[in-house]
């Protein structure tokens, strides 16, 4: 169903006045508006249909919506006194934090959608639209997987073979590009103590299991950012990744959602795109596309670099699983429940392998698989 720009579904009613206003300042006050479905994040999206038969998207991404993002030389007591995003390192949502990295990307030769215009302050911008041909889609459609998860790593490669910055910028503004610390790792992970407890209902975590969990996650926190070289998308799976098979080599891949981007570990988005909490990735796809990321970037030693792989990975379904309990629980949105067994598959998968039988065994002892992720199978 779409809408005209007299009222559109799903706008709160203060953003309405704002939005009319950046459009007819941007030249853009006839466009007709469709609103797109959401999802977990704090932003919404309208596709802009232009009169001239042309299309274009707008990005609302209300300032007020989160928590403020870290500041660049923000100490851990500060962090923790801003809050969650300043611990996390995440971008809060904000215009500035995309356009700066779509800006950069754009500069390496790749495919982020271009801001024709934007107003950080309001939390606005209209960016070019890269299409409906998601990876999910073409894959549901019947396209090789294959096909499309080698370009995926093939644009990592490009990104990987590039010094990151250390700061963005574009379209007027400027932003950090803060390492995936310590601290960022260890309140990711810890998201799982917060909330699992409160979706699973007789799950104890007492003093000394949280002890232990902080113990065993030291050294793989320590290794993950002791190893953050790379520019990481941080949220790079197949709903964020649109094909646009009429450009060539990386730039086929279309990116969106980046504006969480930090330096991370080269592993972290691969792990991410290869155990996708939405869809399922057969392990023979995974071990292809490991591969031909060896063949474009050959790590300095394989063996370590996948025991790293293996245990972010570990780390990543563990935060997945805490994000997913609170969507569940604090935000009521229980749709979430289909995607825990997957996740909670793909954790059991990487906590099968060497080195990291002591976690496994933490969770066999405090976290069993429980009757809620077997009931939502």
């Amino acid at each position: 169903m779409t809408y005209d720009s007299s009222g559109v579904s799903g706008v709160d009613a203060g953003r309405e006045g704002p939005i009319r206003r950046f459009l007819a300042d941007a030249g853009l006050g006839a466009v007709r508006r469709e609103p797109l479905p959401g999802d977990a994040s704090t932003r919404r999206y309208e596709r802009l249909h232009l009169p001239s038969g042309g299309t274009l998207m707008l990005m609302d991404a209300p300032p007020s919506a989160e928590s403020k993002p870290c500041p660049p030389r923000a100490t851990p007591q500060e962090r923790q006194a801003a809050g969650y995003n300043a611990m996390a390192r995440l971008a809060a949502g904000r215009v500035d934090a995309f356009a700066a990295a779509a800006g950069w990307l754009r500069e390496q030769g790749l495919s982020a959608p271009e801001v024709v215009a934007a107003d950080h302050r309001a939390g606005l911008a209209v960016l070019e639209d890269l299409g409906e041909d998601l990876f999910t889609r073409r894959i549901q459609a019947g396209a090789d997987p294959r096909e499309l998860y080698h370009a995926a790593v093939e644009a990592l490669a490009r990104l990987h073979a590039t010094e990151p910055p250390t700061v963005m910028r574009a379209h007027g503004v400027a932003w950090p590009l803060l390492d995936y610390d310590v601290m960022a790792l260890t309140t990711g992970v810890d998201l799982f103590l917060e909330w699992w407890p409160k979706l699973v209902l007789g799950t104890q975590l007492d003093a000394e299991a949280v002890e232990q969990w902080r113990a065993l996650w030291e050294p793989v926190v320590r290794r993950g950012a002791e190893g953050a070289a790379v520019f990481a998308h941080r949220d790079y799976h197949a709903e964020n990744l649109i094909w646009l098979p009429e450009r060539e080599g990386p730039a086929r891949v279309g990116m969106l959602d980046f504006q969480d981007a930090v330096r991370a570990h080269p592993a972290w988005d691969l792990l991410s795109l290869l155990q996708d909490a939405r869809r399922d990735v057969p392990g023979e796809l995974e071990a292809a596309a490991l591969g031909r990321y060896f063949e474009l970037r050959p790590p300095a030693d394989v063996g370590s670099f996948m025991q790293d792989y293996w245990a972010l990975a570990a780390l990543n379904n563990a935060r997945i699983l805490g994000i997913f309990a609170r969507l569940i629980v604090r935000d009521h949105k229980p749709r979430y429940g289909r995607f825990l067994p997957r996740v909670w598959g793909n954790l059991e998968r990487d906590l099968a392998q060497p080195g990291m039988k002591p976690l496994q065994d933490w969770f066999g002892r405090y976290a069993p698989t429980s009757p809620l992720v077997q009931a939502s199978a």
